[in-house]
């Protein structure tokens, strides 16, 4: 039996903050969650181990990352950039395990990878991550799907006629959690909303998430745009990624269906901060960052289920604290602290469909960060993590980050 006392305490449903909140923790789980008296912690007995003060900090559940690529940097380095797609074996698992360790770091104990072009990730997960005792919990998919000579390579394969995507994914044989299929390009820094067409029409995306769907797997999408968004919507795909310029119907049609929206809105974000920094117009990029906020205002009102997802491994988006960048443009665009931390943990465990996270209450594990003092500091607080508990038991804190045990 341990008994947890915290200044704060969010349980990641949305809810307010409680204050002056005991967690009692017996068998690694949350026995109850109960207020108490200041007089509770004025004079702690230091002979009690099973009492930990955490009076001064706020805990929440761990954070999820719901869209990264774990072989990429967020490095502007473009030569780096291709070494990494190109590594092999070792230099390939050196570089996914660094960034695995830098989303632990930041109180990340889960990710969702939207693939590269060798399915290197894949391989990580399969034949080494799984011996590896290291508290993180990643879902992959291997590589994607997209269209010969449209956007896609960086992340996976092209579809080879006569092939259809509903047999491509009929025969995936690797030991994948969901799919992923590009349904269109990438935005533009020099023209601001252009779209791109869809990769796939209606009927292919149909048979295809039906395919997926009876492997029991969900389907990612990247989509920007209108129409891609539209035929991706109406296929009954599980998450729209990126999802620039799609517009209030899409949203809407979205909320209807409880498909989850991956904004990753950091990514724009970054190409401003990059752009400016070295001398180049910017101004299309903050354009796009605003269209996306504005989407994103909207995406609340129309009650749209937000996962935070980063598209760590981008450029210029780094991995474990971009979701911090992510969570403050979603407080910018009107979501609250609440909010926000719903959807970069509870509504990140849903669409991964992970367990045992994202949620404190009775019955769940006893898994959370802490942060140094009170809400208003949040999300910057999670720039230094006070500790990491996972079932309980102290991971991390402040003063030893060692990770030489994983």
């Amino acid at each position: 039996m341990k008994d947890i006392y915290a200044g704060w305490f969010f349980d990641g449903s949305g809810k307010s903050a409680q204050k002056n909140v005991r967690l009692t923790v017996k068998n690694s789980r949350i026995e109850s969650i109960r207020k108490y008296p200041a007089k509770d912690t004025e004079n702690p007995n230091p002979f009690r181990t099973d009492i930990v003060d955490l009076t001064d900090c706020t805990i929440l559940p761990t954070l999820v990352d719901s869209h990264v690529h774990l072989l990429m940097s967020g490095t502007m380095d473009q030569t780096a950039r291709v070494r990494q797609q190109a590594a092999r074996l070792q230099a390939a698992d050196a570089i996914i395990s660094d960034h695995i360790h830098q989303h632990l770091a930041g109180g990340i104990l889960a990710v969702r990878d939207g693939g590269d072009k060798s399915g290197r990730v894949l391989k990580y997960n399969t034949n080494q991550f799984q011996m590896l005792d290291i508290p993180l919990q990643i879902k992959v998919a291997g590589c994607a799907w997209h269209r010969p000579g449209r956007y896609g390579k960086l992340i996976g394969r092209a579809l080879e006629s006569p092939n259809t995507l509903e047999k491509a994914i009929k025969n995936e044989s690797g030991k994948i959690d969901h799919i992923k299929i590009v349904n269109s390009g990438l935005n533009s820094l020099t023209e601001f909303g252009k779209e791109t067409l869809p990769q796939f029409d209606v009927t292919e995306l149909k048979a295809a998430v039906s395919a997926a769907d009876r492997r029991k797997l969900k389907t990612m999408v990247h989509a920007n745009g209108q129409i891609p968004v539209q035929f991706a919507v109406a296929a009954g795909c599980h998450s729209i990624e990126h999802g620039f310029f799609m517009g209030a119907d899409n949203l809407q049609a979205m909320a209807d269906k409880a498909i989850f929206w991956v904004p990753t809105a950091v990514t724009m974000h970054a190409y401003c901060r990059y752009l400016t920094k070295i001398g180049q117009e910017s101004d299309i990029a903050r354009k796009n960052l605003d269209h996306q906020l504005e989407q994103l205002v909207k995406a609340r009102k129309y009650g749209v289920q937000i996962a935070v997802g980063t598209d760590a491994g981008s450029p210029g988006v780094d991995h474990g604290i971009a979701i911090i960048d992510e969570m403050k443009l979603l407080m910018e665009a009107g979501f609250s602290i609440e909010e926000t931390i719903k959807c970069a943990t509870f509504n990140g465990v849903q669409l991964l469909g992970t367990n045992d996270m994202g949620l404190l209450t009775a019955k769940m594990p006893a898994t959370f960060i802490a942060v140094k003092g009170d809400p208003t500091g949040l999300p910057d607080s999670l720039h230094e993590l006070k500790r990491i508990y996972v079932s309980g038991e102290l991971l991390i804190s402040a003063s030893n980050r060692n990770f030489s045990d994983f």
